[in-house]
């Protein structure tokens, strides 16, 4: 993939654990004997900036930013219905970290699909809120970074289109809603 990933200083990529970073530079350094050549990223949002040999870019995920068309498919996931699985929190927590961890958009883009709660849901608890908001702001740096737009700008809209399909599921539910009471008169 270091063949594949040739970006020079100024390019911007997506490392997955960190998400959108700047490339300051590609500098030679020697460790122990040994010569390297290094990315050197910066992540602005968390003040930090990392040195990845250039050989080692596959293996630790260093990717260029994703095209327009998969930033497309994520607000598209966005728009569609939250697919929340009835299993114990802590686990869907750590299936949840992994998906951001993974730095893929569309898997970012389930975890803030999922976890977004309109006015009139039920509140988040705590660590709920710190995942989507994790995910929320990771999605919105690649957003932005291809869009050429600020992550507030690119967050923004991300909220707007969330709440745009806020009438959608909240329909469905109270769809759902009014045939379980149907179901529970026929029944009595």
């Amino acid at each position: 993939m270091a063949k594949d990933l040739m970006c020079s200083p100024g390019d911007f990529v997506v490392y997955p654990t960190h998400g959108v970073g700047k490339v300051l530079d590609i500098e030679n350094q020697e460790y122990s004997g040994h010569k390297l050549k290094l990315f050197v990223i910066e992540f602005d949002r968390d003040r930090m900036t990392l040195r990845v040999p250039t050989d080692k870019a596959e293996v630790s995920g260093l990717r260029r930013l994703s095209s327009k068309k998969t930033i497309e498919k994520a607000l598209t996931i966005l728009k569609g219905r939250a697919r929340v699985k009835r299993t114990m929190w802590s686990r869907r927590a750590q299936e949840y970290e992994m998906k951001i961890n993974s730095g893929d958009p569309l898997a970012i883009a389930e975890v803030v699909r999922d976890l977004h709660r309109n006015t009139g849901q039920p509140d988040q608890s705590f660590s709920e809120r710190q995942i989507y908001e994790a995910a929320l702001d990771r999605l919105a740096c690649e957003v932005g970074a291809v869009e050429k737009t600020d992550p507030e700008i690119a967050t923004e809209k991300l909220e707007r289109i969330l709440s745009a399909s806020a009438p959608v599921s909240e329909a469905i539910q109270e769809a759902d809603s009014d045939n379980a009471e149907e179901s529970d008169t026929a029944a009595a």
